[in-house]
């Protein structure tokens, strides 16, 4: 079962998705703790009874499925190839990269990325999100058996980075939480027992200006969902609504050697140094420019998960203020 949130004439609603169209829901919870009580036990009665009524998904603008999580948690580095191109080891490392964006930085499947006038280097990374159905604490064990009680479902993401500050500053936070900088959705696929299985084996494709960019599979996550999460639960706390993002694939626009990511990385580099390396990335081509559309999708490769499809524009705050 998929969700879409829409606003249509202003107003914001929640509905199912099938057959490319949207059936509304009479309840727009708030909340996804409340969505989980109260939409999906709704969604599932009157799927059945057919009496929803029925929005044309070209009549509503689409927004991101999950109302603003409280946090966002990601990780770095977990495919081999990614890691690859910008200057690592391409085995499964002794740990684990994780850091965050900002909730903020959230925006939905078809909304402008807006690049500040500071990035000069912006960049894309395809991503399955996992969205958190109730509280993982220190005490949590996550196993295949209990996964669905932690796991609610799915999301495309894509974690747009400004590359010119997360490597220059080493501010990865920073760099990563601009405004618009998250794009989720379009739908929430509400996951069931018989799903669990295949989330291992969902086709990710990212494509800018009808380019394929990246091109993988989820068997090729170095850490697998249920790794991470139990990790995440002697760390922190996870709330309902919470995503995590499980790392993007090769095929991103920055390029590093061993040499240029040792340099980037380090607290002693000097900063001439660190200049040097972002000027030949701006060399490259693949950076993200204004006008740039970026398309991205997720489904399994039998079809039955389909988390829709993202199509974003690059703009400046002055294009759009025009």
């Amino acid at each position: 079962m998929k969700f879409a949130r829409f606003k249509r004439n202003e107003e914001l609603f929640l509905g199912v998705v099938e057959d490319n169209k949207i059936y509304k829901l009479q309840t727009n919870p708030d909340s996804f703790e409340k969505f989980l009580e109260i939409a999906v036990v709704e969604a599932k009665a009157s799927v059945e009874e057919k009496n929803l009524e029925e929005v044309e998904l070209s009549d509503v603008v689409l927004l991101s499925p999950i109302p603003t999580p409280s946090q966002i948690i990601c990780q770095g580095v977990n495919y081999s190839i990614h890691r690859q191109e910008t200057g690592m080891d391409d085995q499964k490392p002794p740990f684990n990269m994780i850091f965050s964006k900002a909730p903020s930085s959230v925006c939905g499947p078809n909304d402008a990325i807006i690049r500040p006038d500071n990035v000069k280097l912006l960049d894309y990374e395809i991503e399955l999100g996992l969205v958190i159905r109730k509280p993982i604490t220190h005490d949590t064990v996550i196993t295949e058996d209990n996964f669905l009680d932690y796991i609610a479902g799915l999301v495309l993401t894509n974690d747009i980075s400004a590359r010119d500050v997360q490597l220059t500053q080493l501010q990865w936070l920073k760099g990563k939480s601009y405004r618009t900088f998250c794009p989720v959705g379009p739908y929430f696929y509400l996951l069931e027992k018989e799903d669990v299985a295949k989330i291992a084996d969902l086709k990710l494709e990212l494509r800018v200006n009808g380019e394929i960019r990246q091109e993988a599979s989820t068997d090729q996550l170095l850490y697998k969902p249920i790794e991470t999460l139990n990790e995440l639960a002697q760390i922190m706390d996870l709330q309902a609504g919470d995503l995590v993002l499980t790392g993007t694939p090769g095929g991103v626009a920055m390029q590093l050697s061993a040499d240029e990511m040792n340099c980037m990385t380090s607290l002693v580099s000097k900063f001439g140094e660190k200049v040097e390396v972002i000027q030949r990335q701006h060399t490259l081509g693949n950076y993200l420019k204004d006008g740039d559309i970026i398309e991205a999708t997720i489904a399994s490769t039998d079809g039955s998960i389909d988390l829709g499809k993202q199509q974003n524009v690059v703009k400046t705050l002055q294009s759009i203020s025009v």
